[in-house]
């Protein structure tokens, strides 16, 4: 919905920065969103417990369903080398920045918030500085040795999926805590807080393990991969 979005403003403001930005987020919603997908609907059957291993409950044929479309969508490693590849190389890195920066902005935003909201501000700012790392390491190597770069493709395209993910939840967060100081809905709005800080605290973390994928994997996957 977000690069739906994006795309729209693109088209009718005729905003080659924001086009840029759309075409971003592209690898993500097909790479990161469908391995999530395959992720969750698995999670699905471990809920259902042995009755949704034997398709009592149909849990299984939502992961069989899930579990197709990292290879419908292209293969996640393809869309890794998408992102890396033409979004990211191709501009050096403008685009980039400029996701970086939209999420510093939110930051910014929720530390003025309440405990919660600043909670959620600062574990997105770990992740986003994770993220500008990465870059920085990716560009000084695709200069230099551009197969370690593209053995860091995947990890970056799961960072910059759960680091995009993350800053729209935050972005929620702040709007469901506005509601709820309204007084509106404020049941929906807290379970809406409460998921951005959950995602915050134990799902961004996921953005410093890439990073140590990114900066200190790639000779370890090349010499498996290659062997002499």
């Amino acid at each position: 919905a977000a690069t739906a979005g994006l795309l729209d403003i693109a088209h009718h403001q005729g905003d080659a920065e924001i086009a840029a930005l759309a075409e971003f987020m592209v690898p993500l919603v097909k790479g990161y969103c469908s391995e999530r997908a395959v992720e969750v609907a698995s999670l699905g059957v471990q809920i259902h417990g042995g009755m949704g291993f034997i398709e009592e409950t149909g849990a299984a044929q939502h992961y069989r369903d899930a579990r197709i479309l990292p290879i419908y969508e292209g293969t996640t490693a393809i869309q890794a080398n998408d992102l890396l590849g033409r979004k990211v190389m191709r501009d050096g890195g403008t685009t980039a920045r400029l996701f970086a920066a939209g999420i510093a902005e939110t930051e910014t935003e929720l530390a003025q918030g309440n405990t919660t909201l600043q909670a959620i501000g600062e574990n997105l700012g770990l992740a986003r500085t994770a993220f500008e790392s990465s870059l920085d390491w990716l560009q000084t190597n695709s200069r230099k040795d551009i197969d370690a770069a593209f053995a860091g493709s995947v990890p970056f395209l799961m960072l910059s999926g759960t680091l995009a993910a993350g800053w729209k939840l935050a972005d929620g967060a702040r709007a469901a805590q506005a509601a709820i100081d309204a007084g509106q809905d404020t049941d929906f709005m807290t379970q809406k807080v409460a998921t951005a800080l959950f995602f915050a605290q134990h799902v961004l973390p996921e953005c410093t393990v890439e990073q140590t994928r990114i900066l200190h994997g790639s000779r370890s996957l090349l010499d498996a991969a290659f062997p002499e």
